[in-house]
């Protein structure tokens, strides 16, 4: 026999044996385990089973503690760097129309995306209670790696520790994120001008209502599905026909409320909505109705508010109704210059009324 044909073979059968070891899975736990978060062989198989085989790409593949990028491809990319992290503690893990993993992709994304940044690269870090299934972690990544695939950004690093039970709730998450933001845009709550109209780019509410039913503490029944959704290419297509938009903000918990009375304050002007103007549907206005919450405060987890000069109104709100996460977009308001860091609600009856920033929480671990 042929000596090196012989070694050929064996490279072969060994790369096809190889193959197969890591297609296989390598946690064969159901549930989790305090050994899974150890430092040792069973949390290595956690993190190569569930999260590398999932988020696979070259910078994760490296498994370094740190992920390395490469500055002169960045620079290609913009002038500046924006730099963000979040929790995600939201209860259900799984909700209609979405999940804590997707949700803590798209909520990051979005935070980034508000300033104008392109969205490159995110990190996840889990807190794992002990106990919690194996499937369910499983589906969690599965359903972060969906998101960040139809984000196209990639999960670089990440870090995992196990709690006793007890000391959590099954699973929490934080994602940090990393974007490009390009020459010419100057994106900031502090450049509100009198005069400026104020777009909003759909139904407000519906993540807020569809937590809620969810949990099953209430005898009521929707098929409201959360608006979870990335954000960053409906922003760049507006920023594609208008770089000078002068704030975003995506509104998250404390709702449009919240975000306007920030606005407001930042720049010291007034901002009137006009309450006939704003999208809510009729089955969240019920919910809210029913249970005694205001609409205006309830979270949403893919709605974008834009505040740009009325110049730049008419082809901001056409360019973000040509987009498919911007479809219902429409004006709700605009900026007054007093009483300044006010918010007013003009509402059907046509009185004015003060909307103030949130008090308390309506409705905790939504996100």
């Amino acid at each position: 026999m042929n000596i090196f044909s012989a070694n050929s073979s064996a490279n072969s059968l060994f790369q096809k044996i190889e193959q197969v070891r890591r297609r296989r899975s390598k946690v064969h736990d159901t549930n989790i385990t305090l050994a899974h978060g150890s430092g040792g062989k069973a949390m290595r198989d956690l993190i190569d089973d569930i999260f590398v085989s999932n988020f696979d790409n070259p910078i994760l593949s490296q498994l370094e503690d740190q992920a390395t990028f490469n500055l002169t491809s960045l620079m290609q990319q913009g002038d500046r760097l924006a730099f963000t992290t979040d929790s995600y503690v939201v209860d259900p893990l799984f909700f209609p129309g979405s999940d804590i993993g997707e949700l803590a992709v798209n909520g990051t994304i979005n935070d980034l995306a508000v300033s104008g940044a392109k969205p490159l690269y995110l990190t996840c870090s889990v807190i794992l209670e002990e106990g919690l299934p194996i499937e369910t972690l499983r589906r969690v990544a599965n359903s972060m790696q969906a998101a960040a695939k139809k984000a196209d950004i990639q999960i670089v690093t990440g870090d995992t520790k196990v709690v006793h039970r007890g000391a959590a709730d099954k699973l929490f998450i934080n994602t940090t994120g990393i974007g490009v933001i390009r020459p010419g845009v100057a994106i900031s709550a502090h450049n509100i001008q009198p005069k400026d109209v104020v777009i909003i780019n759909g139904e407000l509410g519906n993540h807020g209502t569809a937590i809620l039913i969810a949990r099953g503490e209430l005898a009521l029944e929707t098929d409201i599905e959360s608006d979870c959704q990335p954000l960053h290419d409906l922003v760049e297509t507006i920023l594609d026909i208008c770089p000078e938009i002068h704030a975003m903000r995506d509104a998250t918990r404390g709702g449009l409320a919240t975000v306007l009375n920030e606005f407001a304050l930042s720049s010291n002007v007034a901002i009137r909505v006009n309450e006939q103007s704003i999208p809510i549907r009729e089955q969240v206005k019920g919910v809210c109705e029913i249970l005694g919450l205001d609409p205006l405060y309830l979270a949403n987890e893919g709605k974008l508010v834009v505040v740009v000069g009325r110049e730049n109104a008419d082809k901001v709100l056409s360019a973000m109704q040509s987009h498919p996460a911007g479809k219902n977009s429409c004006i709700i308001g605009e900026v007054i210059s007093s009483p300044p860091g006010i918010v007013l609600l003009k509402t059907i009856f046509g009185a004015e009324r003060i909307v103030d920033m949130l008090v308390g929480d309506q409705l905790p671990r939504i996100c």
